[in-house]
């Protein structure tokens, strides 16, 4: 919104230049993305073996720990699943361990109904909450045969990712993928469902400007929640408060002095970490069946908040 605000007369405005504070910890964390003592740890040929099954049925060969650190560094370092069995088995050679490592169809059919750990914060702690979506491709392709060739296009050619991002610790609390045809505002509820934290402030651009928004945020979180979501130009008052104040401000002090007295301008967070997840996983999703994709989002949500403890980047602004 500034940058269309100021379209007119962008050029007579300094670009602002920032100085990175921790140059030093945060080019270390990025050299230990590539360790693999990061994503492999020492004990993993006690626990690669599935445990003894109680119940009726095939015993697993191998345990949930083995197939996720399978795929974790397939996402990590975006290799196929046979170049993702291979891999293993050089790591468990140069480890000197006696493993027999996941073919690429065991890791394709277990990923569907794994269920991954993510780490959470402490519960008595209140955070700030900011939530924005993205589309990813399922396809690697560029769309170069349908433009050149007429070839058919894909009738699924993307999916929506629905990430919710706490600015204090930049880690993603939250994270859901949907069809590229489900709502912002629809899909909240289940992505919100996955927080398990106090929030005491929800930031969101004007996809989410809706009743059903405020009123689940209020029912959820309490009457304390501040909720800073943009209305539509053509908005009219109505039952909630805090979106009435809103209305009320941007009428009467106007848009930008509106984003710079709710803070809203810090919902630029969860756009700079959309573009890291793009950088760092890519921006197509690697499976193809919709289990495994969902999957796929969950070890990508846990590998980019884990190379947020390795390290993270802070900032400056000196001009």
């Amino acid at each position: 919104m500034p940058y269309k605000f100021n379209d007119a007369r962008r050029d007579k405005f300094d670009k602002a230049r920032y100085r990175v504070t921790n140059w030093s910890e945060y080019s270390e964390s990025l050299r230990k993305r590539g360790e693999l003592t990061i994503w492999v740890s020492d004990n993993v040929a006690r626990n690669w073996a599935s445990p003894r099954r109680t119940t009726r049925g095939g015993q697993a060969v191998y345990s949930d720990l083995a197939i996720e650190i399978c795929l974790t560094m397939r996402v990590v370092f975006r290799l196929a699943l046979r170049q993702t069995q291979g891999f293993m088995r050089s790591i468990a050679k140069l480890m000197g361990l006696d493993l027999v490592v996941p073919d690429f169809s065991t890791l394709s059919r277990r990923s569907k109904r794994l269920k991954i750990t993510q780490h959470r914060c402490a519960l008595d702690k209140q955070i700030t909450l900011i939530v924005d979506s993205t589309g990813l491709k399922m396809h690697d392709g560029n769309g170069w045969h349908e433009e050149k060739h007429g070839a058919k296009r894909a009738r699924k050619t993307c999916r929506k990712l629905n990430i919710a991002l706490d600015p204090g610790t930049g880690k993603i609390n939250a994270s859901k993928l949907t069809s590229e045809h489900v709502g912002d505002e629809t899909t909240l509820p289940e992505l919100l469902a996955q927080v398990d934290v106090i929030v005491e402030r929800f930031l969101a651009d004007g996809a989410y400007n809706g009743k059903g928004v405020y009123g689940w945020l209020l029912s959820r979180f309490g009457p304390d929640i501040e909720v800073v979501v943009p209305p539509p130009k053509n908005a009219v008052l109505g039952e909630n408060r805090q979106r009435n104040q809103h209305i009320e401000n941007i009428a009467e002090h106007g848009g930008m002095t509106w984003q710079a007295d709710t803070g809203y301008n810090q919902r630029s967070r969860v756009e700079a970490q959309i573009r890291r997840w793009n950088q760092v996983i890519g921006s197509s999703l690697q499976a193809q069946a919709t289990e495994n994709q969902i999957f796929e989002i969950s070890i990508a949500t846990k590998v980019l908040n884990r190379m947020t403890e390795l390290g993270y980047v802070n900032y400056e602004r000196v001009s």
